[in-house]
Order: C-alpha cells, then sequence, then structure tokens
C-alpha cells in the first residue's frame, strides 16, 4: 500500500481504502523491478475493499476505457447504493468518477487537464471528496484543491445543480473570508446538515443541503501549515452527537460535540507505532462507533480504533 488517501465505510460495514501505487519506494516494490532486487513486494491496485477485520475482499481500479484515471487518488466515497466514488489531486486531475462495488465505471464528471475556475459549472479543480444524499441523489464534491467551493450534481447524470464558497456566499465574496485550498471534506449527516473542512483556516463550515450558511467551528486554531481540518465523519449514535475530526497536521483525531463544535477529546499523535500517526489524512465511522484512519506522505496504512462507549470528559 502506497500513501492512503481516502477511506469509506460502506453500509455493510466493510472498509473502502484508496491508495496511491505511484508513491511505493523501489524498496517497497522491489518484486516489480526489471530484474527484481527483491522477493517483495508489488503495488496493490488503487481501491481495496477489507472486512471488518482487516481481511481484503477485492481490489481494483486504473486507468480503462472511457474515463480519466486520477494521477493522484484522493478520496473515496461509497453511497447508498453501493457506487463507489473516487478523486485526484494532481495538477491535472480536474474530475470525480463513479464505479459500481466491483469496478464497473458508471459516470465521470469534469475532465482531466481541463478547469476553468469558482465559476465553471462543468469542469471541476482537484477535487478532494465527494458525499451523496440518498433523498435527493444529489453528489456534494469538496472542489477542491484548485477551486474554492462545494459544487453539486445529479448523482446519477452529472447534471450540474447549484454551487457556493464560504459562508454560502458566491466564491470569491469579499464581504467573508473566503475558503482557502484546499477544500478538502464534505460529509452529509442525517438531519440534512453538510460538513465542509476548510482545512488551511482550520475551520468547518455547516451548511443545509441549498447551500444556506448554519455556523462554523474552529479547531486547534493556532495550527499554521497544512491546517487542522483535514476530514470529518458523523457518529452513528441516534441523534449523530459527535462529530470526529482527522487532523493531519498534529497528527490527532478530535472528538466534538456536533451541535455546538465543543472539543471533547483527542486521540493520536505523532509517530509511527500502533495508535500514532504520520499525516493523517482521512476518517470514518462505521456502525459499530469503530473509527478507521488513513495516512498518506511516508505514512501509508490504515488503522483501526475499536469504540469502547462514552464516558465523561471534564470541563
Amino acid at each position: 500500500m502506497g500513501q492512503a488517501s481516502g477511506v469509506a465505510v460502506d453500509r455493510q460495514d466493510h472498509i473502502w481504502v484508496i491508495q496511491r501505487p505511484r508513491t511505493l519506494t523501489e524498496d517497497e516494490r522491489g518484486a516489480t523491478l526489471s530484474p527484481p532486487r527483491s522477493l517483495c513486494c508489488a503495488p496493490a491496485p488503487p481501491v481495496l475493499e477489507f472486512d471488518a477485520d482487516g481481511n481484503l475482499l477485492q481490489a481494483w481500479g486504473g486507468q480503462g476505457q472511457g474515463y480519466d484515471w486520477p494521477l493522484n487518488e484522493h478520496g473515496i466515497y461509497v453511497d447508498a447504493q453501493d457506487n463507489v466514488w473516487i478523486g485526484g489531486n494532481d495538477q491535472k486531475d480536474h474530475q470525480v468518477l463513479k464505479f459500481t462495488r466491483d469496478g464497473k465505471f458508471l459516470l465521470q464528471i469534469g475532465k482531466a487537464d481541463t478547469t476553468g475556475g469558482d465559476n465553471d459549472t462543468a469542469h471541476l479543480g482537484r477535487p478532494a471528496n465527494v458525499a451523496v444524499d440518498p433523498t435527493a441523489n444529489e453528489l456534494f464534491v469538496a472542489d477542491g484543491y484548485k477551486n474554492h467551493r462545494v459544487i453539486v450534481f445529479d448523482a446519477r447524470t452529472g447534471a450540474y445543480k447549484r454551487h457556493w464558497g464560504a459562508n454560502g456566499r458566491p466564491p470569491g465574496d469579499p464581504s467573508v473570508k473566503p475558503f482557502g485550498n484546499p477544500v478538502h471534506c464534505v460529509r452529509l449527516a442525517r438531519d440534512g446538515l453538510l460538513y465542509v473542512c476548510d482545512r488551511s483556516h482550520n475551520r468547518i463550515q455547516v451548511f443545509k443541503k441549498d447551500g444556506a450558511f448554519v455556523k462554523e467551528f474552529v479547531v486547534a486554531p493556532a495550527t499554521r501549515g497544512s491546517g487542522s481540518v483535514w476530514d470529518v465523519d458523523v457518529s452513528h449514535d441516534a441523534p449523530q452527537t459527535w462529530l470526529y475530526n482527522a487532523d493531519g497536521e498534529n497528527n490527532h483525531v478530535w472528538t466534538l460535540l456536533r451541535e455546538s463544535g465543543k472539543v471533547l477529546a483527542k486521540f493520536g499523535r505523532n509517530g509511527r507505532q500502533a495508535g500514532q500517526f504520520h499525516w493523517v489524512h482521512n476518517l470514518a465511522v462505521d456502525s459499530r462507533g469503530n473509527i478507521y484512519t488513513t495516512e498518506v506522505d511516508t505514512g501509508k496504512r490504515a488503522q483501526k480504533f475499536v469504540f469502547k462507549g462514552t464516558f465523561p470528559v471534564a470541563e
């Protein structure tokens, strides 16, 4: 496994990881060199499906007919119909792809090496991740490493619906602090609230599905560098009480109250051992409350953290 740039959980509690085979060093793929320099190893395909115990169920992905596979894989999402969505963030990756769970190509939105800015409704700008609203069958795209917006499409046809920037305003509106780069995540809760990661500004902005701004939360506000808000997911208890935030600059996973944004706890720290992180990039929560994380740069792994129940948190 190369840099693990995305993780998702499907309705069966299977774990999906997208990784970057091209980021493996010669040491890590010695068996593929000509001549081979070692007995191990070879890159796995980009898309990996595991069961909850970590057993590999299937693997697929890469360039094929009819679509532009990203040069630098980034983000994965499995919708309620078991379709698998992926993006990319190379300088030429301006597309989102949709596949069946076994890797059959269904749809491409956007086009590689073609981008037109924040108000171009036909093209994307290095999209980071997506979420699908199962009720309206709408695709929300965190767009992205080049653009500064959320953009919405019909998840079946790819037809454009709407887009907005920070605070629900048009991208670039000088009356509000704009989204920085990247707009790194988008996550939909069951009550219809949409959570968007403005990574470099250390903030989570909350919207209604129509783009109306609700509120924002700031996490670790003194963080500089790559920022503190890399990915979020919601807990799966009935009211979805908690919001989990992957922070790849500080290498923590923060637990917030979803209603107020109050930080309750954190786990993880810099390191290479189990339970530590190097550039924790994405996370996903299963129906039992377990949290799965993936790491980029030289992290190159997925980890599982088992939910042990709730406990009082000191003020």
